[in-house]
Parts: C-alpha cells; structure tokens; sequence
C-alpha cells in the first residue's frame, strides 16, 4: 500500500503539468483566435535583389530591387501563438507519456522543436517592425534563431550522458542568439539616427521588452545546471519555461497588436 501510494505521489508533479500545458493551450489558442478575427490588414514588404546586366548602363552590372511580397503582421502573430498551443495539446493528449519519459530523463524534445518556429516567427515580425525587408536575410535571422532553440536540444541531449555538466552547446547558442538582435539593433538605431520621430514608441517597448524575455530563457537552462534553489528540481525549471513562453509571446502579440493591428 505504501508503495502504491509513493508511486502516485512521485506521479502527482506530471500529472499536475498536464493540466498546466492544457491551461496554457487553451490560452495561446484564445489569443491566436482573437489575432484573427480582431485584427486590421497591416502588412509589410518583403524585397528581394538580383544583378542584371545593360551594356549602355554605367556600371553595365549592377542590383535592381524588386517586391517579392507583403507578410500580413496579423496572421502572423497568430501562427506563433498557434504553434505554442499545438505543441501544449500535444503534451496534453497523445504525446503526454512520451513528454513525462523524456522529463524523467531532464529532455523536452518538443519544447525546443516548438521554440525553434515559433520564437523565429516571432524575432522575423520584429525585424520586419523595425525596417528589415530583405528575403535573404529574414531567411537567414528565421534560422539562425531557430539553431540558437535546437543547441538548447542539444545541451540537454548531450548532458544526458555526462557527469559534469558540458555547457558547449549553450555557449553556442548563446553566441547564434545574439547576432539576430545586433542584427535588429544595428536596424533600429539606423532608423533612429535617420527618423527618430517617425519611431512608434511600442517598437521599442517590443524591442527592450522581448529581447529581456528571450535572455530569461537562457537564464533559466543556467540556473537548471547549475541546481539553484528550486531549480535544482528539472521540473519547476519546466513549468518556468512554460511560464516564460506564455508571457514572451502575449506580450508581443498585444504591443504589436496595439501598436498597428487595432482595426481604425
């Protein structure tokens, strides 16, 4: 009886995160329905460049800029809230006894398989806010932030099989996550020098703000392997993650909402 019951208490923290990543579903689910049906047609330009070549034309080589297409900020939004709200119903449902296997082993595959598309679509419609264009290079910040998210799989993966922690996947993560926000910076304070009134002030309260939420993710991995305080348990670190993730994402969401999705 005694065991019967250790073994239902030892399950009791699972079975409470299942009910916490079906709350958190629901609630990235009611926010991505709202960003549909609430929110106004803004779009932004996507640009490409190409070379081409006119004998008569001084230099005879030379770029030509073209509309590749428009990204509609709306729709966006509320894909990466969707893409948090698959991947919690995932957990809570069909995939939930693989979700607790791989927690019993310090591992959320799905955690970081979601952050790597979600969070990229979020840092994409930030860059776009603050004037980047260019197909290529939203092409190449989508996935540069979405390795930063699959080095976080890999620390986890790796330190499954080690007995002092290995932190060369973080540090590699670390340096592919910073260079999408010099990127941004170097964007937002050419915007600044050129029009600092033309700046909405919510581009930079989105720009100090996310940026400050996804370092809190990398603090939070730190503090797992380093077992500070509750930390020192995998699973409270799990349900900050979960935490962070809900507030990373309805705090961009309703700044960018707020700032040019209300219908006028």
């Amino acid at each position: 009886m005694s065991t019967v019951s250790h073994t239902a208490a030892g399950e009791a923290p699972y079975r409470n995160l299942r009910v916490y990543n079906a709350v958190m579903g629901l609630l990235h689910l009611l926010q991505g329905g709202l960003m549909f049906a609430i929110s106004n047609s803004f779009a932004l330009p996507i640009t490409t460049a190409y070379l081409t070549f006119k004998r008569d034309h001084v230099p005879p080589i030379f770029s030509v800029n073209a509309t590749w297409g428009e990204l509609r900020i709306g729709p966006a939004v509320a894909v990466f809230l969707l893409l948090s709200a698959l991947a919690h119903f995932i957990i809570a449902t069909a995939g939930y006894a693989w979700y607790v296997n791989n927690l019993k082993k310090k591992i959320n595959y799905l955690r970081w398989y979601e952050y790597a598309l979600s969070s990229s679509v979020m840092i994409v419609v930030i860059a776009m806010l603050v004037g980047m264009k260019d197909l290529s290079s939203l092409i190449l910040l989508f996935t540069l932030n979405a390795m930063m998210n699959l080095f976080g799989l890999v620390m986890e993966l790796h330190n499954q099989t080690t007995q002092k922690t290995n932190w060369t996947a973080y540090i590699f993560g670390v340096i592919a996550g910073i260079v999408p926000w010099v990127t941004l910076a170097l964007y937002f304070w050419g915007a600044v020098g050129q029009y600092a009134d033309a700046i909405p002030s919510f581009v930079y309260w989105i720009l100090f703000s996310i940026f400050l939420f996804f370092n809190s993710f990398a603090i939070n991995m730190l503090l797992q392997y380093k077992k500070v305080g509750p930390w020192k348990d995998y699973l409270f670190g799990e349900r900050v993650y979960v935490l962070l993730s809900l507030v990373a994402k309805t705090a961009l969401a309703w700044q960018i909402w707020s700032g040019t999705l209300r219908p006028m």
